[in-house]
């Protein structure tokens, strides 16, 4: 549930364009009324019909106080907007509900309620609402969908305000706004064993000592809040200081998800296409290594993170979890492509190396990006890839669906290179080649590592 953001409608300062307000929203009953009204008072002016002169006056100032009562009764009334929920998966429905608080002494007329969304949507809604008593309130509601993910801005809301003889209208717009964000599709991912990542917590665990500095040795030097159990008093005596026992501790397995960004490396766009595939695979990779208890870690091409994560990635422990899924749903509700030509800076960011399984999500990809992937390779325990022709995503599916041969070349290279590499094809699930994958390292490992992810 997103939080409610209640506002007063706000009306003109000046009396001169309140003036021009009231009268512009005139309607056609109320503008024939004044019409006739004039043309009354004219006619019994000419002829001297006094009788005449007041049905003229009544004709024509009848709308005028309507309009006049109307501008003076529009600041009373409130509105407020709740999305539910407020961060939506691509191609799911949020609803949207309004309410309106008539916050005044005095009921209102007809109320016409618009809000304003934008077109990929769906269309905008209006609400026609009865008269609302005294500090009455109407509540109201509308679905809204995308298949393209993204953040979508809702509102103004704008209420069309009606005098009971339908006289005049007056639109008045509130100043708040909303935001829905669409997420990329996650798709449930069974559990596989993939060598290389069962470093720490989970299902593959090692110990690790504990690490207290780049300095440390072992035994290391006595710290302040150190337990005086764990000193290690033959190397006290030997140094001629105290000295303590480093403990072990679990290490928590890591996992980094590589998302290919390069505008180069995809084409055809839409929620059909291949980068918008990649950007749920790897959307769906995160949540389920999370929810495996690894240290997950989002990369793209351009060497960015996720901000707030730390150096080892988010932990997927307890209620951390679902902050941080939240967070990297948030980045790939907004990621698009970048202008970058390579893959440099995302080695660099991996370059400082630390085992973990690394996952990838690869557009096309030339010799020079190859090696690079080469190299990346060498800097984890483990690593997959998942690689996209844009020749294959364009073309109508056939019945056999096959990697072009420049596809089939790259995926030569990468699993030379030491990679489980897998070439996925247009309309392919995310849980059909996450199989695959696991499959495939199953045919070149003799045996795994330890259950994986």
């Amino acid at each position: 549930m997103s939080a409610v953001g209640a506002v007063h409608a706000e009306g003109d300062r000046g009396d001169r364009s309140g003036v021009r307000t009231a009268l512009a929203g005139l309607t056609t009953r109320g503008r024939s009324f004044l019409a006739a009204g004039v043309a009354a008072a004219i006619c019994a002016y000419v002829l001297g019909q006094s009788d005449l002169l007041r049905v003229g006056l009544l004709l024509a100032g009848l709308p005028l106080v309507c309009a006049a009562v109307l501008y003076r009764t529009r600041y009373r009334v409130a509105g407020s907007r709740r999305l539910s929920p407020g961060r939506v998966p691509a191609g799911s429905e949020a609803r949207v509900h309004l309410r309106m608080d008539n916050v005044s002494r005095m009921p209102t007329g007809l109320l016409m309620l618009q809000d304003r969304v934008p077109y990929v949507l769906g269309p905008r809604p209006r609400f026609v609402l009865d008269r609302v008593e005294a500090g009455g309130r109407r509540e109201v509601s509308y679905r809204v969908r995308s298949d393209l993910r993204g953040r979508y801005p809702l509102g103004p809301l704008q209420l069309r305000l009606s005098d009971p003889f339908g006289m005049c209208e007056l639109n008045r717009s509130f100043s708040t706004f909303d935001t829905l964000t669409v997420i990329p599709r996650v798709e449930p991912l069974p559990p596989v064993r993939l060598s290389g990542e069962a470093k720490g917590y989970g299902d593959g665990r090692q110990r690790s000592l504990a690490l207290a500095g780049e300095d440390d040795v072992i035994p290391r030097g006595y710290r302040y809040g150190d337990d005086l159990r764990r000193v290690h008093w033959r190397s006290t005596a030997r140094y001629g200081e105290l000295m303590v026992r480093r403990e072990e501790q679990p290490q928590r397995a890591r996992c980094t998800v590589l998302l290919d960004t390069r505008a180069i490396a995809y084409e055809g766009v839409g929620p059909d296409s291949a980068f918008e595939w990649s950007v749920s695979g790897a959307a769906s990779v995160l949540v389920h290594m999370l929810e495996r208890g690894f240290s997950v870690r989002l990369l793209t091409d351009t060497g960015s993170v996720v901000p707030g994560e730390g150096s080892d990635g988010f932990s997927g422990i307890h209620q951390e979890s679902a902050d941080a899924a939240g967070l990297m749903m948030d980045t790939l509700a907004v990621v698009d492509h970048s202008d970058e030509e390579d893959l440099s800076r995302a080695y660099d960011v991996l370059r400082s190396g630390g085992e973990g399984l690394l996952v990838a999500f690869l557009g096309d990809l030339d010799e020079e990006q190859a090696a690079v992937l080469a190299r990346m390779r060498q800097r984890s325990g483990g690593a997959v890839a998942f690689l996209l022709n844009s020749e294959d995503w364009l073309r109508e599916p056939s019945d056999v669906p096959g990697a072009s041969d420049p596809g089939e070349e790259r995926l030569r290279m990468l699993r030379e290179s030491g990679w489980t590499a897998v070439a996925v094809p247009r309309g392919v699930s995310v849980e059909h080649v996450w199989r695959q994958a696991d499959r495939e390292r199953s045919g070149l490992t003799a045996a795994s590592g330890g259950e994986g992810p």
